[in-house]
């Protein structure tokens, strides 16, 4: 945590959530692909969304693609799942806009930094993937969840 405060502390509450939010997509998302994406890949494409955004908020429309696939696959989800939350925000879409894009920005420069801050002594290249899998234990895959509810009983006694 003496990693992650410093960088999430000038966030609002409703950044802060859109922080966590979009790591526990990212969590999601890397649990559920193979291979799964390393931490220049999070930061890209969470980089690439964050921009895309600042780009839609100056009036222009363009979207910022990643560099790499497992960014561009990362960003996709990002982007769908910000955008899902900004059409149910209805007028306030707007200001979740901006909030979302302080959080994808703090996001990238937690997962660019974490190689350098809290080096994984195994796979140095996920430190902050692995970092953030520990501390969103309660995050399952989509496909995990998927294949707990098909194979639970319909049976009620």
């Amino acid at each position: 945590m003496r990693f992650l405060l410093p960088r999430i502390s000038e966030l609002t509450e409703t950044q802060y959530q859109l922080f966590m939010f979009a790591q526990a997509i990212v969590v999601r998302h890397a649990k559920s692909v193979i291979p799964s994406p390393v931490d220049t890949d999070v930061a890209e494409g969470v980089a690439s969304v964050a921009a895309t955004l600042e780009t839609a908020g100056k009036g222009i429309i363009y979207e910022h693609r990643a560099a790499s696939i497992p960014a561009q696959r990362i960003a996709t989800e990002i982007s769908a799942a910000i955008g899902d939350l900004t059409k149910r925000a209805g007028s306030d879409g707007a200001r979740l806009e901006r909030d979302a894009v302080r959080a994808l920005r703090a996001l990238e420069h937690t997962a660019r930094d974490a190689r350098q801050e809290m080096t994984d002594p195994v796979r140095p290249e996920v430190s902050w993937v692995t970092f953030a899998s520990r501390i969103m234990t309660g995050v399952e895959p989509p496909a995990a969840v998927a294949a707990s509810t098909e194979t639970e009983s319909k049976l009620v006694i």
